[in-house]
């Protein structure tokens, strides 16, 4: 079996994982379009070697494999931001609840102190 072979065997393989972990509700399906937006590159690349080779051309990259770590790269950045766009916003809305919580909890203590 060739590389190109088992590269097109795990990337396919890759791209029904994520797409399992969606249909039982593992992987919501916003974190995972860039997960199937990955694996169906990975499909491309894997498919047509000589894509990279002509766009490491277009780019003057001596190295066309190094193409391949630049753009894992730049996946590895857009997760990161990704993710972190996310926490940001988990933690405006945990903040909100709790000050939510603590002025219905105030509210109570109140109510009985006139019962």
């Amino acid at each position: 079996m060739s590389i190109y072979v088992l590269s097109i065997i795990v990337s396919v393989l890759f791209l029904f994982g994520i797409l399992e972990l969606v249909r039982r509700q593992k992987l919501k399906e916003q974190y995972s379009l860039l997960w199937i937006g990955f694996s169906v590159f990975l499909i491309i690349v894997s498919i047509d070697v000589r894509l990279i080779e002509n766009i490491s051309l277009w780019l003057d990259v001596k190295y066309a494999p190094a193409l391949l770590f630049l753009f894992g790269l730049l996946f590895c950045f857009a997760l990161i931001i990704h993710l972190t766009v996310v926490i940001t916003k988990m933690s405006k809305q945990l903040l909100r609840l709790t000050q939510e919580i603590t002025i219905l909890r105030e509210r109570g203590v109140t109510e009985r102190d006139h019962d």
